[in-house]
């Protein structure tokens, strides 16, 4: 009985063995077997069938990533999916861990709902079938490789497909810390700078520096070290001035330091002197006589300069005030153009601007103060002169607008008769009022040179051409009135010759009518008529 009890743990050690023995010889021995079915012509145990584009029933493998980034000390869970369209008596997963140059190592399998581990790891790796997901836990460094899957469907023939996974393990990274040599700061062109990021924890750390946010790269200033752990910058310049830090990452983590700032000393630049009062031109500032002036010198540099104002006399110079502002009396300058320096002094960098300005002291405040009460500002005295230059053009419009009519007229009434005829001999038909006239109507029964009958008289623009009347000839002749002077009496003149011209031209229509009647008759009798 003693030996029955001691051999049935053994016995059941045997099993599992023998079990896991089985499993190997499954998938090792298969493709011996299946190379000599295929030597002896005789049909093989096995048969492996896949998928043609649906023709058939097949078997799918699928992991969602072939590298999984695992944490030491944490679960790592590797999925996967298999799926089938065949009848199937029995499923087997196997999953088997190798490392590079090594051979695999079985770690567990299931057949259906029935897992058999290998005893050296069944307390860290799980799998519930038919789920054929691993689960490593506690997930280590011995842990990391390749983890290679393996699905087999028994059924009318074997079905088989498998996967590998790397897997990497890794520390999740620590906050860096930024050091900087020498930390009490750099003179510009002067001193090198070295920043060193510090990191206590994490494995395959990749260290990245960025300056005001953004990635710094290799300069003729700057440089890194192997592992791009340090930044150094030789020389150092104003323009390396900026918010620094340490970018530090791993496969599972990454962590960003505090931002630094150097400490770089540079200056001065831009040295510049500028007034609250007077008039500035280039270097020149124009001030009344009794105005007090406060002057500012300023420039860019670190740390603060140190001002010194220097005053000109007289072919001597002294100085007259330290600091950054300097108030001038005009009232006590004795002369009218005094000429003033600037200095500015960077202790820690040992330079040194100046910049020169000369005062002018002028009197017209004097001559403001005389006149306040008498003389108009100049904002009025500009409204007055905008006013009158816009009255000016106004009239100077309306005299051209109105003026042409008169001249003109003034030229035609003050032109001899002459003078008139020649030009309108010679003109042609350029101005309208060449038309201007008395016209006269003259017909010619025949062309034997009889005397000339006056006709109706009728303005220019009512002219018609002549008619025949049995072999009638026509002429018009234009009279042209005599100019008469601008007096009173020239509207009742005027009067009187219009009655005498409608008098006239009534009587020769008349005789004209009767011509016309007697020359139907007879030819002869219109001669005596007329």
């Amino acid at each position: 009985m003693e030996q029955d009890a001691f051999m049935e743990p053994f016995s059941s050690r045997v099993g599992v063995l023998r079990c896991k023995i089985y499993l190997l010889l499954l998938v090792i021995d298969f493709p011996v077997r299946l190379r000599f079915s295929f030597l002896s012509q005789d049909p093989p145990t096995f048969l492996f069938q896949s998928c043609h584009a649906g023709a058939c029933s097949g078997l799918k493998v699928a992991v969602p990533s072939h590298t999984v980034h695992g944490i030491r000390g944490q679960a790592l869970y590797l999925p996967v999916h298999y799926g089938f369209h065949t009848p199937a008596s029995d499923i087997q997963v196997i999953w088997l861990f190798e490392r590079p140059h090594t051979m695999p190592k079985y770690l567990l399998g299931s057949v259906n709902k029935s897992v058999v581990p290998d005893l050296e790891y069944q307390h860290k790796f799980t799998m519930m079938p038919p789920n054929a997901s691993l689960l490593i836990n506690p997930l280590q460094f011995t842990d990391e490789g390749n983890y290679i899957v393996k699905v087999n469907i028994q059924g009318n023939g074997t079905l088989s497909a498998s996967q590998k996974i790397q897997v990497t393990v890794d520390d999740p990274v620590t906050k860096p810390v930024v050091q900087i040599q020498p930390s009490s700061g750099a003179v510009e062109y002067v001193g090198n700078m070295t920043l060193t990021c510090l990191v206590e924890g994490g494995s395959r750390r990749v260290y990245q520096w960025l300056k005001n946010g953004r990635p710094i790269h290799t300069s003729s200033t700057n440089s890194f070290s192997l592992q791009n752990s340090s930044l150094h910058i030789a020389p150092v310049t104003k323009e390396d001035i900026g918010n620094y830090s340490c970018l530090v990452k791993n496969p599972v983590s990454k962590m960003e330091s505090d931002i630094i700032m150097p400490t770089i000393y540079y200056g001065p630049y831009g040295l510049r002197v500028n007034s609250d009062r007077g008039l500035k031109v280039g270097e020149v500032f124009t001030v009344d006589i009794g105005e007090a002036i406060l002057f500012d010198c300023s420039a860019d540099s670190y740390p603060p300069n140190t001002y010194s104002w220097i005053q000109r006399t007289n072919n001597a110079t002294y100085v007259i005030k330290h600091g950054p502002r300097l108030e001038v009396a005009s009232e006590k300058i004795a002369q009218k153009t005094t000429d003033y320096m600037c200095c500015a002094y960077n202790n820690i960098t040992g330079r040194r601007d100046e910049t020169h300005f000369t005062i002018i002291i002028t009197s017209v405040g004097i001559e403001k103060l005389a006149q306040k009460g008498k003389s108009l500002s100049p904002l009025a005295s500009i409204t007055g002169i905008s006013l009158f230059l816009i009255i000016s053009m106004c009239l100077l419009f309306l005299w051209k607008k109105f003026q042409p009519y008169k001249v003109i007229k003034q030229k035609l009434e003050g032109r001899p008769e002459t003078e008139y005829r020649k030009a309108r001999a010679f003109s042609g038909h350029e101005d309208a009022l060449d038309d201007f006239g008395i016209y006269e109507f003259v017909a010619f029964p025949d062309a034997s040179g009889v005397a000339r009958m006056p006709a109706r008289s009728v303005p220019a623009s009512d002219g018609v051409p002549g008619q025949d009347l049995h072999s009638t000839i026509y002429e018009v002749i234009q009279h042209i009135p005599a100019q008469q002077q601008d007096h009173p009496e020239s509207s009742s003149q005027d009067g009187e010759e219009d009655a005498c011209l409608d008098r006239h031209d009534e009587a020769g229509l008349q005789e004209l009518g009767r011509c016309k009647e007697q020359d139907k008759g007879k030819h002869s009798q219109a001669k005596q008529c007329i």
